[in-house]
């Protein structure tokens, strides 16, 4: 069965609607469960990969880079990069820390030689840097695009102030412009997307790809009240069990899921690739056995009765 790839907003990137997360790789999964992983979701359909400069810069002994690096040794081995988009960031790798004109340059030029290839697909400024102008990040990213070594760029974790403030320059200028913006969204963080940002992205044109999807594994339904589960990630996940909130939202994929026969973890991202603007949300998988429930958003499709049944239990 072949895959159904989605527009990336204005740009001409079609994309598998699950983006692989490169986060892990390099940190909890090993090059050669990564390059698994990575072999997995791509027999499975999938061609979209999100990393950033700086993961996993937080792991004693990593320097950041290390997800690059796994993944560029990964697109040699199999000799496919013309199938893949990559995506990847700039603005928090301990040796590249903002966004001047000068540090996009040369974060872009590292990332370049990690991922052992000659363009990025997709570039996204990581966190804004508010004391930065607009224009001079913008300009910087346009040289980039011009040089061949940007395909398009995108932006994260920035305010709908200052991602307007961009766009209207780049309109402006005649200069690359953003196509895609990468929030923190799911079922249990609404509000860090919905409301000024996602209007704007709607009125834009701009293709949403949520991070924290599963909201750092909560939503695949192993953290409930009074379970115990031993993870790096298990206090960020733990904390929505107890909610009023997060036990509805559990109710509610848990019933659908079963519905289905699918995995809570996969109505949750079909219920996040439903909402507007949104083109794939991100999820990672540190081993083979996570990422059925990961693709399986590619075939599942709910019912509108289920996605507003989810959005009332997560209101």
């Amino acid at each position: 069965m072949t895959a159904s790839l989605r527009k990336l907003g204005s740009s001409d990137l079609e994309v598998f609607p699950l983006s692989l997360g490169g986060n892990v790789f390099g940190w909890t999964a090993d090059e050669t469960q990564s390059f698994a992983v990575l072999d997995a979701y791509t027999a499975a359909g999938g061609n979209f990969i999100d990393t950033a400069d700086s993961y996993s810069a937080w792991v004693e002994g990593n320097a950041g880079g290390e997800s690059e690096t796994i993944i560029g040794n990964w697109l040699k081995a199999r000799g496919n990069r013309a199938d893949v988009v990559i995506a990847t960031k700039v603005s928090q790798h301990p040796d590249f820390q903002g966004l001047t004109a000068a540090n996009i340059k040369a974060a872009a030029d590292a990332s370049l030689r990690r991922l052992g290839t000659d363009h990025i697909d997709l570039y996204y400024t990581h966190f804004d840097k508010p004391e930065v102008p607009v224009e001079e990040i913008i300009g910087a990213l346009d040289e980039l695009v011009k040089a061949g070594k940007v395909r398009h760029i995108a932006a994260s974790n920035i305010s709908a102030e200052r991602l307007e403030a961009s766009l209207a320059f780049s309109d402006r200028e005649g200069l690359a412009r953003y196509v895609a913006l990468q929030p923190h969204y799911n079922l249990v963080s609404r509000d860090t997307y919905e409301g000024a940002l996602q209007n704007l992205a709607e009125r834009e044109g701009l293709a949403a790809v949520p991070y924290f999807a599963l909201a750092a594994g909560f939503l695949t339904g192993k953290y409930r009240p009074g379970t115990t589960v031993r993870s790096p990630r298990a206090e960020g996940a733990g904390k929505h069990a107890d909610t009023e909130r997060g036990q509805k939202v559990l109710a509610a994929l848990d019933e659908i899921a079963a519905a289905h026969e699918v995995a809570p973890a996969t109505v949750a991202l079909s219920w996040l690739a439903a909402q507007p603007t949104v083109a794939a949300p991100i999820a990672s998988a540190r081993t083979v056995e996570q990422l059925p429930a990961l693709v399986g958003v590619d075939e599942l499709k709910l019912t509108e009765e289920e996605i507003t049944s989810l959005t009332k239990a997560s209101a």
